[in-house]
């Protein structure tokens, strides 16, 4: 079988861009609805509503939750793309829905999906609110977490561009974590079935992205959901989408979740986390903040008459702008980047640097700027 034509296949294309809000998936949650799958669990602090679709008959029942940073949607987006799947009519679809029942909230956040942020109306990260459930899509999620008992649980993020696989100077296109259940991180048997079915969807992604999986540091905190959600004894999965090459509307990166999200309910249902992969796991290397967005050597700057040569990176800021994610690029590092690698690098080979504002850079200014008088950045971008 040819699961990366089975993406193409299933790809939900009405989802193409960064920000995927509420009014983006109303209306293919709304077609999904076949069969009274869709219900509404709660309402943000804002009044909108959280979705609930639940699909499947089968003993084994996964809980998954995105969005619940609004402005990480990765996760989101290959989620229907799998929901697509399981709503197809193929055997596939039918050996799924007979093996698992999945419980799916796409977006647990929709306040903070709708301003692009991290963080919910209240700007309070929901991520760090387990234990004092303050806000109502806290309560939602944990109620449903309570009602549904989960075998597993999923929760779906994405991680920034900085993070590389250790120091191969590959990004960390997909990471995960068996979340901690005390603070010695020590191995249960529930952390150890998501240790061993990381291990799997490692094994398998690894003949798609080679090298570019990490591990995410498994530091104790119990107000995170996952540590949570882990130390009441249900195996859980933090899966983290992050960059590939040239893809920062991330839509390689959503085939690689979904191909994630295909290989573990394989790996579970051939029952393939009972044996102790902790040294498999172990050996994924961890995310490691070893990434700017623009990294340029060997730059001439003129400061008051003294010309030296340096070394600067500048990284995208993504910004809403009438309803559209814009990559910005602005300088954030001036000196010493010998420690990091660069999506994109230029060797100025000593080259003068020059922009509208004098002969040298400074933090926070746009990466617009000439080289030699002639060579042109525009958004730290090449254009002649």
């Amino acid at each position: 079988m040819d699961l990366e034509q089975l993406f193409y296949q299933n790809k939900e294309q009405s989802l193409q861009e960064r920000n995927i809000n509420l009014d983006s998936i109303e209306p293919i949650l709304r077609k999904l609805n076949t069969n009274n799958q869709l219900e509404i669990i709660g309402n943000s602090v804002l009044g909108m509503p959280i979705y609930k679709y639940q699909i499947g008959s089968g003993k084994i029942k996964i809980l998954l939750w995105s969005q619940m940073h609004g402005n990480e949607s990765t996760t989101t987006k290959a989620l229907f793309d799998l929901l697509n799947l399981i709503n197809n009519g193929s055997e596939l679809a039918k050996k799924i829905q007979s093996k698992f029942t999945l419980c799916c909230i796409p977006m647990l956040n929709p306040d903070g999906a709708l301003l692009y942020t991290r963080e919910n109306a209240n700007k309070i990260d929901l991520n760090r609110d387990s234990q004092n459930l303050s806000q109502p899509e806290s309560i939602v999620l944990r109620a449903i977490f309570e009602s549904f008992k989960p075998d597993f649980c999923y929760n779906l993020h994405d991680q920034r561009s900085i993070f590389g696989v250790g120091n191969t100077g590959k990004p960390a296109t997909l990471s995960f974590l068996a979340p901690s259940y005390n603070k010695a991180c020590d191995i249960n048997e529930s952390r150890l079935r998501a240790i061993n079915l990381i291990s799997g969807i490692n094994d398998f992604l690894q003949q798609y992205i080679p090298g570019q999986v990490g591990r995410f540091d498994d530091s104790f905190n119990i107000n995170c959901i996952g540590d949570t959600f882990q130390s009441l004894g249900v195996p859980t999965i933090l899966f983290e989408a992050g960059h590939f090459k040239n893809d920062y509307l991330r839509n390689e990166t959503r085939k690689f979740v979904f191909l994630a999200y295909l290989s573990s309910l394989n790996i579970i249902d051939e029952n393939d986390i009972v044996a102790n992969k902790i040294d498999k796991y172990l050996s994924i290397p961890q995310n490691k903040v070893v990434f700017y967005d623009f990294i340029f050597k060997n730059i001439k700057i003129n400061y008051d008459g003294i010309e030296i040569i340096t070394n600067f990176a500048a990284q995208y800021k993504e910004e809403l702008i009438e309803g559209k994610i814009c990559f910005n690029a602005y300088i954030i590092k001036i000196g010493e980047v010998d420690d990091f690698f660069g999506h994109f690098e230029y060797d100025g080979k000593g080259a003068s640097f020059k922009n509208d504002f004098g002969l040298f850079p400074e933090i926070n200014q746009k990466a617009d700027f000439y080289l030699d008088n002639h060579l042109k950045i525009v958004n730290g971008l090449m254009i002649s």
